[in-house]
């Protein structure tokens, strides 16, 4: 692939692009305790809570406290709920339908949108580290302040910094999909999360030994294989084009397919799931206390931290699992709709053979969507649980999103391969999936 000029050039501006990614997570926002900010990544990385998560898709940024601190979790965010409110809104309907020029539209209110979640998450992380973490680290209190200087001009330059690397971060990810090589967005919570990997296998080797650190590793390899196997498998639904004569010429007669894949949603799921599921933790941090420890609000605290964040407790995997599996099935219906691609069909003159144009082939195509959702929402709840349980009971807390980091990995890195193979055999070069 470094044989054509422009190619070599495209994947050089990524890894350019990706390094400047990578110095904007070490830089702290101003005002900020470093020594706090050190004790906050130990705690955070010995022990459970949101943070984990949060961390996934900021490259271990979030509790250096940098620029990049909400890396594009806030971007993420703003997609999903467009997504969702393209269903709802008309207008925004009537703009998915327009084709480019209301794609742009969409786009363009996904990043005003995008902004607003990050100064609204910008805001509440200036408060919670000032409190030493909060909800965040599981509930645990830590005494901390990050932000020990804590007055409104101070807070409102914490956000205004965190906001505009948001910004920044959108931005250089739409310069790699437009200069670069793959989609950008994705590029960067790829790089988000291999970069946690090195660290983390250091770390777990000084703590449990290399025989831990190579049973982990071949999981890992098990779980890419699976995840690999999964993310390539699709149901094809053959679909025949009636031949028509305009002018002098005939057009059509071709047969073609529509790929549905098995897992349709992606990680999406299991971000919902994960939201969801630590928003009781979050609520928990406004109950009332005291020192009686039968008072209803440390019960109910004691309760949501020892069975809605412990990946071994009964509760936390039926619920997450269960979440995981009803988001599939809520994504996979936003995400491809049976009635839309039926009338589309219709319109052009095609047919699924052995049924019906229309309302029979909608309900063909919602029938199999249905079918295959299944198998695919089970899997990605077995990748999201299985690792947690496993380390869990083995007591390693270096990897608690294992599952959901190689599956993130694993699937930005075969788009990615599919573009570079593509531009090769653009150029009559052999591609790597060949």
């Amino acid at each position: 692939m470094f044989k054509i000029p422009d190619l070599r050039g495209k994947i050089l501006f990524t890894l350019l692009i990706i390094a400047l990614y990578r110095v904007g997570a070490f830089i702290p926002a101003p005002g900020i305790d470093l020594d706090a900010v050190q004790e906050l990544k130990r705690q955070a990385e010995s022990g459970a809570g949101v943070v984990g998560f949060l961390q996934l898709f900021s490259g271990g940024a979030l509790t250096q406290f940098a620029v990049f601190a909400l890396g594009i979790m806030p971007y993420i965010t703003s997609s999903i709920i467009m997504q969702i409110l393209t269903v709802v809104i008309p207008k925004l309907e009537e703009w998915q339908k327009m084709g480019a020029v209301g794609q742009r539209k969409i786009t363009q209110w996904t990043r005003y949108l995008a902004v607003a979640i990050a100064m609204l998450q910008s805001t509440g992380l200036a408060f919670l580290f000032h409190n030493g973490g909060g909800g965040l680290l599981g509930g645990n209190t830590t005494g901390l302040d990050v932000l020990p200087n804590f007055t409104p001009f101070r807070v409102i330059i914490v956000v205004i910094t965190l906001t505009a690397g948001t910004a920044l971060l959108m931005w250089l990810g739409e310069l790699i999909s437009q200069r670069g090589i793959g989609n950008g967005m994705s590029i960067l919570i790829f790089v988000s999360v291999v970069s946690t990997f090195p660290g983390a296998g250091v770390q777990l080797n000084a703590e449990k030994g290399s025989t831990v650190l190579v049973l982990l590793m071949a999981l890992a390899l098990v779980l890419l294989v699976a995840i690999v196997f999964i993310e390539q498998g699709q149901r094809r639904i053959p679909v025949q084009f009636a031949k028509r004569v305009v002018g002098r010429r005939m057009y059509g007669g071709q047969n073609t397919y529509i790929p549905l894949k098995v897992n349709q949603s992606g990680v999406i799921p299991i971000i919902f799931a994960s939201s969801v599921l630590y928003l009781p933790l979050l609520l928990t941090q406004v109950l009332p206390t005291s020192p009686d420890p039968d008072q209803w609000g440390n019960r109910v605290q004691r309760w949501v931290d020892g069975n809605l964040v412990q990946p071994d407790s009964i509760f936390y995997v039926v619920i997450y699992g269960l979440l995981i599996i009803g988001f599939a099935y809520f994504y996979t219906a936003i995400a491809f709709d049976p009635a839309q691609q039926a009338e589309n069909i219709r319109k052009q003159g095609g047919f699924i053979p052995g049924i019906r144009p229309g309302p029979q082939t909608e309900r063909y195509l919602g029938k199999i969507l249905s079918r295959i959702t299944l198998p695919g929402a089970l899997f990605i709840a077995a990748i999201a649980l299985l690792p947690s349980l496993l380390l869990a009971v083995a007591d390693v807390q270096n990897f608690p999103f294992a599952g959901i980091s190689i599956l993130i990995a694993v699937g930005v890195a075969l788009e990615t391969m599919k573009q570079i193979d593509s531009q090769l055999m653009m150029r009559n070069y052999e591609g790597f999936l060949s």
